[in-house]
């Protein structure tokens, strides 16, 4: 850069042998500290105290390059008359100085982070921190221009929506990451000044035209963010301002969105800060309106677990989005409503939080307010689904809703109706607490009705939908079970009837609707089948069944007998050899007992637990040990005798027999005394 001239302000190229700054009165240092300082002077934004800058090493080193760029411009004396010639030198200079800026631009960011001399950028930094050894500012805004000169390439759209939500620190190479880092580390105080020194530079190329590209800024932002994402949020309140004072220019609007946004993918609660406070209030406007939604998608989407999260949104957060969302004729295009409403699930297990059942009474008021009879179909859906879930899970919600209720009639009268359509899933729990809420608002219904008010219909309405909640909820309903088995014994007792009045089967009802219809036949076919089977096959398994059963004990019995005799001759031999063992062991047991001074409470519960013991097997084991042994005995005495002495296949066959058609016959007399009682009900009822 050159400096400017004291009076003219026009441009003069030194002619041969000319020494430069002869006409600057000997003070060219001073120009060229005073051309620093408009380079990095206080920022052209009031909303903000200015940022002190100092001069950086760097921004000197340009100062000399462009110098030697421009032939050794220096600005002309003040007393020299002005010369027509220079407008044309002053051309060709600019022209020069244009053309070398413009062959410094790559084709790509990918090809210009590939040509970035790395040991040069260490060598200038570590130029900077030998320099201004007490000023870690300056080694970063060091950084910051020597990344942002060399990494020109062609210019993108502000948001970078093309790409992934981490470029262009995604592309840089690991070790720039180090070097990036590691003086961030060294400079951790001086962050914040340096967050805002990139951003507002951004802003002020953004006023150029053309402008630089901003990939080195972006790179320094997209650096701090990460680490430290707590620093985009310390003052968001000065960023809104500042957004709001660019309203009328998007790009720089969507500058400072983007800038902010990058704290939002590292940590979930950052994100919220910055798009509660800053994106949510531009939500409306056209033209920014589009990168809002889709960052808040791109946020939840990276950031699944919605737990860090809770405590974020709240009732005065939520509720503009819900209007956002579901309201008609809004700011947003339908594409982005449509969007929002996609997202507002998610939006809404973040408003209600860890604990719905300690929060969801305070978000009652503004859903009840909104579920008017005028509300569009699908936000009253919604807003009668949420309702529904804050009766449901937060007991509180109810004694809010008869506090809000004489005002709020006409959404009462909605959310009855949507609790007498919705009854049957709604918790046992919740509709013992919902009986007594209804019955206060036919109290009050009561007396509005009385009153005679202006609004008589509404408390008609919902004086109607408590009437039949009530008798909804007094009301008993069988299940089905319950029905299915009352059906089945009233079809056997009319049965059982038409069997009795007709003395057959054949004269009765049944019997004759059976014949005539065809079932009759079928059925007396199939029973035929399936007894002439049933027979075939205990006719094989009685020719079958003892021949397998003896070849099978011939075959089992060997190996059984040699089984149980060495299992007779283990017992015995460790009976033989253990019953010394046993004596001794029980022997020093009570012995040991006898020496043990055990408490008088654990003493008196062994005592008590060996009565216990004993009482059990005396009154209950050996009773009916007993019994066991007698019915066995009288049931080989039934048998020989009613075998005459000789026990046999066919003689246990009919006595089974025997036995199942007395439990059969017994079973008939039970059913039909459990059907003459039926039927007695049946007709006193």
């Amino acid at each position: 850069m050159a400096a400017k001239a004291a009076g003219g302000g026009r441009w003069e190229v030194v002619k041969k042998g000319r020494r430069p700054g002869a006409g600057g009165n000997g003070r060219s240092g001073g120009g060229d500290r005073r051309a620093l300082g408009e380079a990095n002077g206080v920022w052209k934004y009031d909303l903000t105290p200015p940022i002190q800058t100092t001069s950086t090493l760097y921004e000197r080193g340009f100062e000399r390059i462009l110098k030697r760029q421009n032939k050794e411009q220096v600005p002309p004396p003040a007393v020299e008359p002005k010369k027509p010639g220079n407008k044309k030198q002053t051309k060709k200079v600019a022209a020069v100085t244009n053309q070398n800026q413009k062959q410094g631009r790559f084709r790509s960011l990918e090809e210009a982070l590939k040509a970035l001399d790395i040991a040069a950028l260490q060598k200038e930094l570590d130029k900077s921190q030998s320099v201004f050894s007490g000023n870690p500012s300056v080694w970063l805004k060091d950084l910051a221009s020597y990344l942002n000169y060399k990494l020109q390439a062609p210019l993108t759209e502000p948001t970078l929506s093309q790409h992934t939500h981490d470029y262009p620190y995604s592309l840089v190479s690991r070790e720039l990451r180090g070097i990036i880092r590691g003086l961030l580390a060294k400079a951790a105080g001086s962050l914040e000044l340096f967050f805002d020194h990139c951003l507002f530079t951004m802003l002020q190329e953004l006023d150029k035209t053309p402008g630089e590209s901003l990939h080195g800024y972006r790179i320094c932002i997209q650096a701090v963010l990460q680490d430290k994402p707590k620093i985009a949020t310390m003052n968001l309140g000065k960023f809104l301002e500042l957004l709001r004072s660019h309203q009328s220019r998007p790009a720089k609007c969507l500058t400072i969105m983007w800038a902010l946004g990058q704290a939002g993918f590292t940590n979930l609660t950052e994100g919220l800060k910055v798009w509660l406070g800053i994106m949510l209030p531009v939500l409306g406007i056209k033209s920014l309106s589009p990168f809002a939604i889709a960052y808040l998608d791109r946020l939840l989407l990276m950031h699944p677990n919605l737990t860090k999260g809770f405590g974020m949104i709240g009732p005065k957060d939520f509720f503009p989005l819900l209007d956002f969302a579901y309201m008609p004729n809004n700011s947003l295009t339908p594409s982005l409503q449509e969007q929002l409403c996609q997202l507002y699930p998610r939006l809404k297990v973040l408003a209600f939080g860890a604990k719905p059942e300690s929060t969801l009474h305070t978000y009652f008021p503004s859903f009840l307010s909104r579920a008017t009879p005028s509300c569009p179909p699908e936000m009253k859906k919604e807003l009668l689904s949420s309702l529904t879930e804050c009766l449901t899970v937060d007991p509180l919600s109810a004694s809010v809703w008869r506090q809000l209720y004489p005002k709020h009639l006409s959404q009462s009268s909605l959310l009855l109706e949507h609790l007498l359509r919705s009854w049957e899933q709604i918790p046992k729990k919740t509709q013992k607490s919902l009986r007594e809420t209804i019955q206060s608002f036919k109290l009050t219904n009561q007396e509005l009705l009385r009153k005679g008010s202006c609004s008589n219909q509404d408390a008609a309405a919902c004086d109607m939908a408590c009437k039949g909640l009530l008798q909804q909820a007094r009301g008993y309903r069988l299940h089905w079970t319950q029905l299915l088995l009352l059906v089945l014994i009233f079809l056997i007792g009319f049965l059982c009837h038409d069997f009795r009045s007709h003395s057959s089967f054949q004269a009765s009802l049944s019997g004759r609707l059976l014949r005539s219809s065809g079932f009759l036949p079928a059925g007396q076919q199939l029973c035929a089948g399936v007894y002439s089977y049933s027979l075939r096959g205990y006719s094989w398994l009685e020719e079958t069944l003892p021949a397998w059963g003896s070849h099978l004990l011939a075959v089992v019995r060997p190996g059984l007998q040699l089984a149980w005799a060495h299992t007779s001759a283990t017992v015995s031999v460790l009976s033989a050899h253990c019953a010394s063992h046993l004596a001794w062991f029980g022997d020093s047991l009570t012995s040991l007992f006898q020496r043990i001074q055990l408490p008088a409470t654990l003493v008196q519960l062994l005592q008590s637990l060996r009565e216990l013991l004993v009482l059990l097997y005396q009154n209950v084991l050996l009773p009916w040990w007993h019994i066991l042994l007698e019915a066995l005995a009288r049931a080989q005495e039934h048998c020989h005798e009613a075998c005459r002495g000789e026990v046999t296949w066919d003689c246990v066959k009919t006595q089974l027999s025997e036995a199942a058609c007395g439990v059969w016959l017994r079973l008939q007399d039970i059913t039909m005394a459990f059907l003459d009682w039926a039927l007695a009900t049946i007709s006193q009822h």
